[in-house]
């Protein structure tokens, strides 16, 4: 299982990780079929909260579209995957999960 946390806005990827006030938590088998999801509403965007929240939440891997390099080093050595540089919708990012993207490598999902 693997759980992973996905910065919303609307329906989309939040393009930013630091202002982001809704999120999409969502748990994965080992065939990276969606088991479990959840949306966050967050009382204010705050990527120090957000990293938190991550912590907290024993999330595995992020899927973000823009993160600050102080955040994602910050992730990184918590032993949490970044995967940024992802745009898109919600539902394309999910439909996605199987293909395990490359870190780094920006992939618009909806193109």
């Amino acid at each position: 299982m693997e759980k992973i946390l996905i910065p919303l806005l609307d329906d989309d990827i939040a393009p930013r990780f630091d202002l982001v006030q809704e999120v999409a938590i969502v748990m994965v088998n080992g065939d990276r079929e969606v088991i479990e999801r959840k949306i966050l509403v967050l009382a204010e965007a705050s990527a120090e909260n957000l990293c938190q929240l991550i912590l907290n939440e024993k999330v595995d891997t992020v899927i973000c579209c823009g993160i600050e390099e102080e955040y994602y080093q910050y992730l990184i050595w918590k032993k949490v995957k970044v995967l940024d540089f992802l745009t898109g919708s919600f539902e394309a990012a999910l439909a996605h999960l199987g293909k395990n993207p490359e870190p780094g490598l920006e992939i618009f999902l909806d193109a």
